[in-house]
């Protein structure tokens, strides 16, 4: 049997672990490696993404640029970065938006989408786009994240046994608001200004949950939650790794925990409210459906592969 050869550079970095990971047991993939010495080896690497059907990858966004700007233009890669997310030239990689998944299909450029952008667009691109939310509406998002998300080097801080007093507790950063997601959680759905955007990290390894606040009275010809949730359902009715829950579907104890989807590479969709305030929630893992999963599902779309094939759901 013919094996489809994948290249993942920048594989010592959280995302590419797990992407090696995943696809370590798949029987139609083989993965391409570079020894030690050679990892940060330009003409190497790019030698290994000419041999690969697939490319992935890991690095900042300078070295992701360098090695695209010097990669056949017909190789195929799919980028984790924030490099080229808002690029005209490459394809968004969240197969879940309207005509999204057939791009991806097509494409040789596909930018994968950051974790805290994932929840924001896959709540607010459906109500901007069914014409229900106005693109010029101030919109406001607060997003909770596992540590796993700040890299090796937050991983080492949080599981430091001499760390600090601070850690213990939630924090708040991107304080100047100016998160690095801001302009694909603008483009994506279609808004005219990115939101007032509060990240938060705490003390626990993986897991998300973005939610968005909005007055009823924002809200054209819809005038009920359920009728946002059938929304939702009606958009994601398609998806594999997108759950849209009833209006008010409550966990029993009335809480949203942020890590209950640690590992998995699904995400699910909660609308809260009464008549006057709506809250949208998503929750998923930053690892999974936030990064690496959301990679793992690119490539299964660009090979033709089953969508979900190697996904934890």
């Amino acid at each position: 049997m013919s094996k489809y050869k994948i290249f993942v550079d920048g594989a010592v970095g959280t995302t590419g672990l797990r992407i090696h990971e995943r696809l370590n047991q798949a029987e139609d993939i083989e993965l391409l490696t570079l020894p030690e010495e050679q990892r940060k080896d330009l003409s190497a690497r790019l030698a290994k993404v000419e041999e690969a059907d697939l490319t992935f990858l890991c690095l900042p966004d300078e070295a992701s640029k360098e090695l695209v700007a010097n990669a056949p233009q017909d190789a195929r890669i799919c980028d984790t970065s924030t490099a080229h997310r808002v690029n005209p030239d490459w394809v968004y990689g969240f197969a879940e938006l309207s005509g999204q998944r057939e791009k991806i299909k097509q494409a040789n450029r596909v930018a994968v989408p950051g974790c805290h952008a994932t929840g924001y667009i896959a709540l607010v691109r459906p109500l901007v786009e069914k014409g229900v939310l106005p693109a010029d509406y101030p919109l406001s998002c607060h997003s909770l994240t596992g540590y796993s998300g700040g890299g090796k080097s937050m991983i080492a801080d949080y599981q430091n046994s001499e760390r600090p007093q601070a850690f213990d507790a939630p924090r708040v950063y991107g304080l100047a608001l100016k998160h690095k997601h801001l302009p694909e959680m603008q483009a994506l759905t279609l808004m005219q200004n990115p939101p007032i955007f509060t990240p938060v990290v705490a003390d626990f390894y993986s897991g998300m949950l973005v939610t968005v606040p909005l007055p009823m009275s924002a809200l054209q010809a819809v005038k009920s939650g359920g009728e946002i949730a059938n929304l939702f359902a009606d958009y994601y009715q398609h998806s594999k790794l997108i759950t849209v829950h009833s209006f008010q579907d409550l966990p029993e104890d009335g809480m949203l925990s942020a890590n209950a989807f640690s590992g998995k590479d699904n995400l699910e969709i909660f609308v809260y409210g009464n008549e006057s305030q709506i809250l949208l929630a998503a929750r998923f893992d930053n690892l999974g459906k936030g990064a690496s999963g959301a990679v793992v599902q690119c490539m299964n779309i660009m090979l033709g592969r089953d969508e979900v094939s190697g996904l934890e759901i």
